[in-house]
């Protein structure tokens, strides 16, 4: 293997989670509170409810629970179902600056392994911050050609993070690892055009299955190339334009990519955060003024390009689709002052008087506007209304905090009006470290009594 994947993997190999920073471990957990809130969140959703339906009729033995259902599944369809829940809403966490959610693929088929045996919190954190780390460093070295080109890459990279941290959590050879990391190479996949639709869950599930997968196989000495990431024919190369590999393992232990992870206020793509906190601010100031709707006759939004290319969809016909439409943010966070699950649901997608604002919604490309910023101009009839967003909340800049991601949990809890017991989800997560045995946590989440 190459001299830059040898040392990674050798990096990761002998990693112990005493030598994690607490802080780093610290956002391990934020990130698990984030990705069980968002599960929540998708509780009875029909794309959740199709897939589980689909996958459980080729499931082998019940081995895994799956959030929200009542039967089990074999581990390889619980990691599908588990990321894909995660997942559906894009409420789920996301890495600056690669937009891959690094969570979802890593964490399912960590929990679908800790039902097969006893593992404890400190091993699961270990393993989760890893493939984490890993799928993030990845995004880096390909970026920002990759995800610009059209390639999903939560689930290209997302596939590479779920068989590191299977990996590490199995205790691999570091041979074994890197035929994990050549299996897991051969599935990357995800398509940017699946945006709004089901199939983008779909590869968002491959990625954390076929990254157990890999290292199942892996873990069978079911061999791969020796340079799988770097090679002339490797992910890199083939999947990148102007590739940085010194991204893959540049500093590590000192600089933790886990440390650049965000958490979504709403329940769309990241890049409609600012945009939907600049309109809510406004709705807040001009509430008492009776008129102001009417008197809107435009609404420009000036952002980042990846704002555009994503989101400026106006002939929207569902509550999945409106999750990626700017037109529909900013019509709901006018008219609502709100911008939860209700707000990108099939039913107020339908409302007439949210689809004749989509025509007033333009965009305008800056450069020099970052992804977690936009600047929102309204035209009014007697007026002008700019409202810059320098960075949203739930960036970097001004993270949520952990009291926010607590009440994202509990909120999602008490949408869906489930009889689980938030307070003793939340402390578990919260001392996952001293957990002898991680599968306690699911058992908190038992959907059959809700």
């Amino acid at each position: 293997m190459s001299g830059i994947t040898k040392e990674l993997i050798q990096y990761i190999y002998q990693s112990q989670y005493e030598e994690l920073p607490s802080h780093v471990v610290h956002e391990a957990r934020r990130s698990l509170m984030n990705y069980f809130a968002v599960c929540i969140a998708s509780y009875q959703d029909p794309t959740i409810v199709k897939a589980y339906q689909i996958l459980s009729q080729f499931s082998g033995k019940a081995q895994a629970s799956v959030i929200g259902f009542k039967d089990k599944l074999d581990i390889l369809q619980a990691s599908a179902m588990n990321a894909m829940a995660a997942n559906v809403f894009d409420f789920d966490d996301t890495h600056i600056p690669t937009i891959i959610h690094p969570t979802a693929p890593v964490a399912a088929p960590l929990l679908a392994l800790a039902q097969q045996k006893m593992i404890s919190g400190k091993e699961f954190l270990l393993s989760l911050i890893w493939g984490m780390e890993v799928e993030c460093r990845i995004g880096n070295a390909i970026s920002p050609f990759h995800y610009s080109k059209g390639w999903h890459i939560t689930s290209t990279c997302g596939v590479f993070g779920a068989a590191i941290g299977s990996a590490k959590l199995l205790g691999l050879n570091q041979q074994q690892i890197l035929w994990a990391l050549g299996n897991a190479a051969t599935q990357a996949c995800g398509l940017v055009e699946n945006l709004g639709t089901m199939s983008k869950s779909l590869s968002v599930g491959n990625a954390a299955k076929n990254g157990l997968l890999s290292t199942i196989c892996a873990s069978e000495n079911f061999d791969g190339p020796q340079d799988p990431l770097e090679g002339s024919r490797g992910f890199l190369q083939v999947f990148g334009d102007q590739v940085h590999p010194q991204n893959l393992n540049e500093k590590l232990g000192i600089l933790w990519e886990v440390l650049n992870n965000t958490y979504k206020p709403f329940p769309c793509g990241v890049v409609l955060n600012p945009v939907i906190e600049a309109c809510l601010d406004i709705y807040q100031e001009e509430q008492s003024n009776h008129a102001f709707l009417s008197s809107i006759q435009e609404v420009r939004i000036m952002g980042n390009p990846l704002l555009k290319q994503r989101t400026d969809r106006p002939l929207i016909e569902n509550g999945r689709q409106s999750q990626v439409s700017g037109q529909h943010a900013v019509s709901v966070a006018l008219h609502f002052g709100k911008a939860g699950l209700k707000e990108f649901s099939d039913e107020i997608v339908k409302n007439e008087k949210i689809q004749a604002f989509y025509s007033k919604v333009s965009f305008l490309e800056d450069s020099a506007i970052a992804v977690d910023g936009v600047k929102i101009q309204l035209i009014c009839k007697d007026r002008i209304i700019d409202k810059h967003i320098e960075h949203a909340k739930g960036s970097v800049s001004k993270p949520l905090t952990d009291v926010d991601l607590e009440n994202k949990l509990r909120n999602q809890i008490n949408y869906h009006h489930l009889k689980l017991d938030a307070d003793k989800v939340i402390d578990l997560i919260w001392s996952m470290d001293h957990l002898l045995d991680v599968s306690i946590l699911l058992n908190e989440l038992d959907f059959n009594q809700a």
